[in-house]
């Protein structure tokens, strides 16, 4: 009883008070005046109630208080669920029938709402299946795992790290890659939603997956899986206005240095000397580097930059600047070695050994 006031609170918390409403409309094919459908909605891995109603004629309607932050809900019937996004004030429709409830229907109103839609449908047909280790299955989940990392901050992201298919995590903390994506999401909300209720909770169930690793095996690199970053892609002009994109380099089988930074510092000319003779010597076995500025002077910044020979970028945002918080960068010069595979393998902590952690690789 005590977790339920408690979760009745949260809930209230995360309503809004500015008179914004959301909407679950739809149609119900088969259903008459005493279908009693319900809408529920998840807090820390807890489904709770949001209301209910009979559908009249087929038809129903919720309208409720729009939440502070984005969250999944669910329209149950029995003991079969549509789960779907609400941001805000969305309209979400959704057609489907008594007899397929949870399996032939349709949802409009929300870009998320589709992709939810989509995942779960496919999510669905390799369950019934029993098809979670063919190829199609690891290739459709290598694809969600690419379009995930592009926004590792949204509801979406939020939802698929923690579906499960059947019995089985779709992504298993005690899986290396696995670990990685569900690290990637967790520092995303903890960067750019750090009041989101659910940040507290992803970050915990994070600490619980390391807890779980530990336990399994004792391995060095098993325990080290937490401090490296998934390769989110970051995508900015570089000094002569191309577009670089950090997935699209280091898809070229080199081995590529990421570095944030600023031009503006003192230490900058000395690390630029170091990366220059590195640059200089192995780029013909394979090295590129990929440089993001947070400079806030651009026409300096341009100034300092003009004779590097690298790809070189400055982040307009600055010290604010999302692609640094998704790689959870709290100070700089901040260094990563990505591997031939295209995979973040060493955060150096000691430039001074930057040569020798970088020729492992080379």
């Amino acid at each position: 009883m005590k977790k339920l006031m408690l979760l009745a609170v949260l809930v209230a918390l995360m309503c809004s008070c500015n008179g914004n409403k959301f909407k679950v409309s739809g149609t119900v094919e088969g259903a008459g005046d005493t279908t009693t459908l319900y809408l529920e909605t998840t807090i820390n891995g807890n489904w709770l109630f949001v209301d209910s109603v009979k559908t009249s004629a087929g038809k129903f309607a919720f309208t409720e208080d729009a939440a502070e932050y984005p969250n999944i809900y669910r329209l149950g019937y029995r003991d079969k669920n549509i789960y779907f996004p609400i941001d805000s004030i969305d309209n979400i429709e959704i057609k489907t029938s008594l007899a397929k409830f949870d399996e032939d229907y349709t949802l409009s109103g929300s870009d998320n709402a589709v992709k939810v839609m989509n995942i779960d449908k496919q999510a669905a047909k390799f369950s019934k299946a029993g098809d979670t280790s063919s190829d199609a299955y690891k290739k459709w989940k290598e694809q969600l795992s690419r379009d995930l990392v592009k926004d590792p901050a949204s509801i979406v992201s939020f939802y698929l790290i923690n579906k499960y298919i059947g019995n089985q995590p779709l992504f298993d903390p005690i899986d290396n890659r696995d670990f990685k994506i569900i690290g990637a999401v967790t520092n995303a909300f903890a960067n750019f939603r750090p009041n989101d209720p659910r940040t507290t909770y992803m970050v915990d169930n994070f600490k619980q997956g390391l807890s779980q690793r530990r336990s399994m095996s004792t391995a060095s690199r098993d325990t080290i899986v937490a401090t490296q970053a998934l390769l989110i892609d970051v995508k900015l002009q570089d000094k002569k206005g191309k577009m670089q994109s950090l997935q699209e380099v280091s898809s070229h089988g080199n081995v590529v240095l990421l570095n944030f930074t600023m031009q503006d510092q003192s230490f900058s000319p000395a690390l630029n000397k170091l990366l220059n003779e590195m640059y200089t010597k192995y780029k013909s076995r394979g090295f590129e580097i990929f440089q993001v500025c947070l400079d806030g002077n651009e026409a300096q910044w341009m100034q300092a930059v003009a004779s590097l020979p690298w790809i070189v970028m400055r982040d307009p945002d600055g010290e604010y600047s999302r692609n640094a918080g998704a790689y959870n960068i709290t100070s700089i010069p901040t260094i990563f070695i990505i591997d031939r595979k295209g995979e973040i393998v060493e955060k150096v902590a000691n430039i001074e050994q930057l040569e020798a952690s970088l020729t492992k690789y080379l």
